[in-house]
């Protein structure tokens, strides 16, 4: 598919608002943050490993932190949103908050370092 930047290129205006949103929050969290491709999707990347993919699908906006237990960490945080073992769904109507986008990605980064230590 290719990096985040060509990703965001394809999605209409609305979608791209909103997919571009959740790239923007996590990288306010993390700043060096770099772009990648993991499993297809476009990604960011901690250290060289894939953080949070975002993508659109037919329902919803799938946001993808690459770990199963990164939903569990952030579950309260998630409350009110559909997850599944490795993601979490909003839509334009019921966006993602800051907080749990937050969460998301902080727990993402804290797991990633426990792997390198």
């Amino acid at each position: 598919m290719g990096d985040v930047k060509k990703y965001l290129e394809t999605l209409s205006d609305e979608d791209r608002a909103l997919v571009e949103r959740v790239y923007d929050r996590a990288r306010s969290v993390i700043p060096d943050l770099t772009e990648g491709t993991s499993y297809g999707m476009p990604c960011l990347k901690y250290d060289g490993r894939a953080l949070i993919s975002v993508m659109v699908t037919k329902n919803h906006i799938g946001v993808y932190p690459y770990s199963g237990s990164v939903i569990t960490i952030c579950a309260k945080e998630l409350e009110g949103f559909r997850t599944t073992k490795g993601s979490v769904s909003f839509t334009a109507e019921k966006p993602l908050p800051d907080a749990a986008i937050d969460a998301l990605v902080t727990a993402r980064r804290d797991l990633v370092d426990a792997m390198t230590c």
